[in-house]
């Protein structure tokens, strides 16, 4: 089993940071792999065991399932249903902790996975640099574009 930990600190209060990434089918709007998605059979985004079924920009389709949801803790877990990706039972979790001292925000992304033998490391690479940390750099992006245009 592979297992991929980022975390990074957001400078933005907790509330603005889990108002973005709570929409479970919201990732199309600030995460630069993502081009559309949409939630199967009507569901709302945040109801445990929603499935959102997106596209990647290189026009690959996978979906995922919402396994938990906690605006109390700030976090989410999701599974993969289906993905051209050979990364077999892969769990994540996201979790968000107020950064009190600055009211900034931790951000801890996780996930674990199995892959074919000799594709731990790229996978894992992957994960962690195309997904989570271009995650992190997209959700930077928002908020300072939203602070941008409070101002302005």
């Amino acid at each position: 089993m592979v297992k991929v930990i980022r975390s990074t600190i957001i400078e933005a209060p907790i509330e603005a940071v889990w108002a973005i990434l709570r929409d479970f089918n919201g990732h199309d709007r600030w995460h630069p792999a993502v081009t559309t998605s949409q939630i199967e059979r009507n569901r709302e985004a945040d109801v445990i065991g929603c499935v959102r079924r997106f596209q990647l920009a290189d026009g690959s389709e996978l979906r995922e399932q919402l396994l938990t949801l906690s605006d109390a803790d700030a976090s989410y877990s999701y599974c993969l249903l289906d993905t051209p990706i050979p990364l077999f039972n892969y769990v994540s979790h996201v979790q968000l902790i107020p950064v009190t001292d600055a009211d900034h925000t931790f951000w801890q992304w996780q996930g674990q996975f199995s892959t074919p033998p000799g594709e731990a490391e790229t996978l894992a690479t992957m994960v962690g640099q195309d997904i989570y940390d271009a995650g992190f750099a997209a959700i930077r992006a928002e908020l300072e574009l939203e602070a941008t245009d409070a101002v302005g």
